[in-house]
């Protein structure tokens, strides 16, 4: 979408928006929040004594179906989502709750380390509600997805972000490691995922539950996918000790409900599921970058890529893909370091 196109959008969208809200000034502005990885793009309108988010994205290159209807199912469910108070999926134009701009990610950059576990106690919270929630009808993340991800770090992130030539007993070793996540994974039991469940996506809006938003690719799946994602975010590292207090805690209130093994083999489900999503990840932010045009994921890659090497190095399974990784990929992740 070009400039043109997408200052054609945000007017129509201010048109849209201004038009359900009798009352507000016809020559409102919007004031832009954010754009996040995918196509959408996110405005702040001032309503009176309220504020709305309105939401442009454009039907030819975001589906927002999974977004409202996923939406509506935590709403019902009584999870802390925004309210959808108008939706034009044809238009591509939504208008939502507002949240302000409190994210979890700045609390914790302002949070002691004493404090952090502390910090998490609504996120844990989140997560053991997200648990409970029916996710009957939800795409499984099965061994397809789950590889489809994992496919990624060869392609966007060895050859095409580092420029690495794999050879075949690369992409053999690779395929291992494949298989034996996705085994790890499809070991636990199944819960709602929210798949991306991190600080930048958990908002603080009073003392209340967190805020959730960007759930639009939730599904059934792993009970550790969304723990891993909180207690592992790619955006900013918790010591190791405090980890693994969140996850004992998680792991303490799903225990019986969910059958969960003991805490040891817990947190090994937690280390590799965390692996296969790093992995993942370090796919997605190349992709982001070198198909997208949106270069501020780059910068992030190397805490992925330290996450990748600290859970390759903690399991025999591994150690000869961390060896790989240390000798061919390290290099290239220590170049990208020093450009970002």
């Amino acid at each position: 979408m070009d400039d043109a196109e997408r200052t054609r959008r945000t007017e129509a969208l201010r048109r849209w928006a201004l038009a359900k809200l009798p009352g507000v000034d016809a020559a409102t502005p919007l004031e832009k929040v954010s754009d996040d990885a995918s196509f959408r793009r996110y405005f702040r309108l001032p309503a009176g004594d309220r504020n709305v988010v309105v939401v442009d994205a454009p039907p030819d290159l975001e589906d927002s179906g999974p977004f409202v209807a996923v939406g509506r199912h935590l709403h019902a469910a009584g999870v802390r989502v925004p309210r959808q108070l108008h939706v034009d999926l044809e238009a591509g134009f939504m208008m939502l709750e507002d949240f302000g701009n409190e994210l979890l990610l700045r609390v914790v950059a302002r949070t002691a380390d004493a404090d952090l576990e502390t910090a998490y106690g609504r996120a844990v919270d989140g997560l053991v509600q997200l648990a409970g929630v029916d996710a009957g009808e939800l795409p499984a993340y099965d061994a397809t997805l789950l590889r489809s991800e994992m496919a990624l770090f060869p392609e966007w992130f060895c050859e095409a972000q580092l420029g690495l030539k794999l050879d075949s007993a690369a992409r053999a070793r690779l395929e291992n490691v494949t298989g034996f996540l996705v085994d790890a994974a499809l070991e636990q039991p199944t819960v709602f995922v929210h798949r991306d469940y991190h600080s930048r996506n958990l908002m603080v809006v009073d003392d209340g539950p967190l805020g959730m938003i960007d759930f639009q690719d939730a599904v059934r799946g792993p009970v550790t996918y969304d723990l891993v994602s909180l207690v592992k975010d790619c955006y900013v590292r918790l010591p190791r000790r405090v980890v693994e207090r969140i996850a004992a805690r998680f792991h303490a209130e799903l225990a019986d409900s969910q059958a969960l093994p003991d805490l040891p083999a817990f947190l090994r489900w937690m280390d590799l599921m965390g692996l296969q999503r790093h992995i993942k990840c370090a796919g997605i932010f190349s992709r982001l970058n070198l198909r997208d045009g949106k270069p501020g994921y780059l910068p992030d890659i190397p805490l992925v890529f330290s996450y990748i090497r600290e859970a390759a190095a903690t399991f025999d399974e591994l150690r000869d893909f961390d060896a790989w990784l240390g000798a061919v990929v390290a290099p290239g992740v220590a170049t990208l370091a020093g450009r970002s």
